[in-house]
């Protein structure tokens, strides 16, 4: 394997464990999004990391379908998270499961 493989599969993995932290250990949901971005963006640099070690470009399309897909994520989060605070003044995320109908 060629070593810039090698290094952004390195990077992707702890760009990854990074996100896991944040999302396991943090309760503000802004943290909690970054961190699945996090993970997201690592996915995607592994997948780009294969496709140029195969000399494939279906992991670049992988990619770019997951970061349409981030995206996506990201806007209906922050609509969510606003909507909450609008309602109650407090984005915690143990309080939000009072929220059920």
């Amino acid at each position: 394997m060629e070593p810039i493989v090698v290094y952004s599969l390195v990077l992707s993995a702890v760009l990854f464990t990074m996100g896991m932290l944040a999302v396991l250990v943090r309760r503000n949901p802004i943290i909690m999004f970054m961190g699945i971005e996090l993970m997201l963006n690592a996915a995607n640099l592994a997948f780009i990391a294969f496709s140029r070690h195969l000399d494939k470009l279906d992991g670049q399309v992988i990619a770019l379908i997951f970061m349409a897909v981030a995206a996506a994520e990201v806007a209906i989060g922050l609509a969510i998270i606003v909507s909450i605070y609008r309602y109650r003044r407090d984005v915690d995320v143990d309080a939000v499961n009072s929220l059920r109908g």
